[in-house]
């Protein structure tokens, strides 16, 4: 009788668990024109392996009559050409909540992105 009790707010309690966990998502685009600007140590692992990538995280604040915000992609030292060959934007549990406490205006920006090779 005991592990009746305690059996309805465990499975509550991971279906919560499993919904939260579904909100951490990875989205990555990709051109297949021009190549990407190379990284010059070799330091990392993962998919972006040989890539010079330039990584963003912030809150960035929207107003409650706008709902979009734009990042402008300069000339720069890590990026001379000014265009984009891969764009990351990853979404967390953290930026969800965030978003959820603050009713959308603040909300937490993970992006990386790699800049095509200058010709």
């Amino acid at each position: 009788m005991q592990f009746k009790r305690y059996l309805l707010p465990v499975l509550l309690l991971l279906f919560i668990v499993i919904l939260l966990l579904n909100s951490c998502y990875s989205v990555r685009l990709r051109s297949v024109e021009g190549a990407y600007e190379p990284a010059a140590p070799l330091v990392r692992d993962d998919y972006y392996r040989n890539m010079e990538v330039i990584e963003l995280d912030t809150v960035i604040t929207i107003g409650p009559v706008h709902k979009d915000f734009t990042y402008l992609i300069r000339k720069t030292d890590k990026c001379p050409s000014g265009k984009l060959h891969t764009v990351e934007y990853r979404n967390t549990l953290g930026a969800v909540l965030l978003s959820g406490i603050t009713f959308g205006r603040k909300r937490k920006v993970k992006i990386k992105y790699v800049c095509m090779k200058s010709n």
